[in-house]
């Protein structure tokens, strides 16, 4: 197995080159970021929970053969302490045949602050239907 490249920046730097090797379909440099712990999960759409580097590594490694994909990230809400960060997003999936579009993905991607610097230690995400909500945050409101 290849060195793994460090990352020393911080949760949301992490979380900009998760989705980042996502859509360039690298898998090394993706499986880089997650924590050394053998106890890392990640859930994908409709999929069971995976546990480990090598079922995690598998599961990237089938994806990225299907194809590249775009994972844009919105609405981000964090909650962080010293030592872990945890993302809320939602996540817009664009693929090539673009066949759901009234789908978005709703992911939490759990960060844990490491010897090494940040690393992932668990990314869940689930299909919700319907149009995602919108950004209240962004939104103006009137009284």
């Amino acid at each position: 197995m290849p060195a793994k490249k460090q990352h020393n920046g911080s949760a949301d730097e992490v979380k900009i080159a998760f989705y980042d090797a996502i859509s360039r379909g690298d898998l090394d440099g993706l499986m880089a970021l997650w924590a050394e712990d053998e106890e890392i999960v990640c859930i994908h759409p409709n999929a069971g929970r995976l546990i480990g580097h090598a079922d995690i590594r598998a599961s990237w490694e089938f994806i990225f053969e299907n194809g590249n994909m775009q994972l844009h990230t919105r609405q981000l809400h964090v909650i962080r302490n010293l030592l872990t960060a945890v993302h809320s997003v939602i996540e817009e999936f664009q693929a090539k045949d673009s066949i759901a579009q009234d789908v978005h993905i709703i992911a939490t991607n759990v960060y844990v602050k490491t010897p090494r610097g940040w690393r992932i230690a668990m990314h869940h995400a689930s299909v919700a239907a319907g149009p995602a909500p919108l950004d209240l945050s962004k939104a103006s409101v009137l009284h």
